[in-house]
């Protein structure tokens, strides 16, 4: 068997394990495997392996470095697959970002809006925007995100700019805490959003070790690495 074969294979059973996953966390919740989207997190990873994920049915892709998403996005332009920018942004690259992610999950502060919108519309394009909601503890250096306070000024933001769709929030659980409690916070912030912006009804959380915990919660998107590529090349 050839070594793409084999990568085949082992992308394929790890989406299985995964999917399965979902699925038991969503009967356990009450809710429908059909609500809850994955989203497969291929940073440090080849294209080769989007093409062969693309192959298994996985339409949704997530990249943290905005050169190597670009650079896969425009080689795997066939495809048709969403792109989504997950990583934290530098103001002077959003507008590149905006210019190929279909999905930008990590809007966190008002200065990336402009950059944001501008980019979106050099490129032609519209470009979903999700807030990223700081889930750690007051007064500590974590995951990132925009306060609780700031969160409403923001999404009225992206909701006038031109080129950007409010869609909803994302978060991480913070390092070396149940994740449960975290992801509670944000399903009340979630549902808070929702009143003054009925459509952004899009909450973007867990990774490969607290999906269930999301899904619990209310996630409508889980973003998964690890579990399905495995672990990241060394030389990164």
């Amino acid at each position: 068997m050839s070594p793409a074969a084999d990568r085949g294979e082992e992308l394929s059973a790890n989406l299985e394990v995964v999917r399965a996953r979902i699925a038991a966390a969503c009967v356990e919740a009450g809710r429908l495997p059909a609500d809850v989207d994955l989203v497969v997190v291929t940073k440090y990873f080849p294209a080769s392996d989007v093409r062969l994920l693309a192959d298994l049915g996985v339409s949704d892709v997530g990249e943290n470095k905005y050169q190597e998403g670009a650079a896969k996005a425009a080689e795997c332009a066939d495809l048709g697959l969403s792109w989504h920018f997950i990583g934290s942004i530098q103001s002077n690259k959003a507008a590149a970002v905006a210019a190929y992610a279909d999905v930008v999950e990590s809007v966190d502060r008002l200065k990336l809006v402009e950059p944001l919108s501008r980019g979106a519309q050099q490129a032609g394009r519209d470009v979903e925007c999700l807030i990223q909601v700081s889930l750690d503890p007051e007064q500590t250096i974590g995951r990132g995100g925009a306060v609780a306070a700031d969160v409403a000024r923001l999404a009225e933001a992206i909701a006038q700019a031109d080129g950007l769709v409010l869609r909803g929030l994302m978060g991480v659980a913070p390092l070396g805490l149940p994740a449960g409690p975290a992801f509670s916070r944000l399903a009340g912030e979630a549902e808070a959003l929702r009143v003054e912006h009925p459509t952004a009804t899009v909450v973007s959380a867990g990774m490969s070790g607290d999906l269930e915990e999301a899904v619990k919660y209310g996630a409508t998107h889980v973003r998964i690495g690890s579990s399905v590529l495995g672990s990241r090349p060394r030389f990164q």
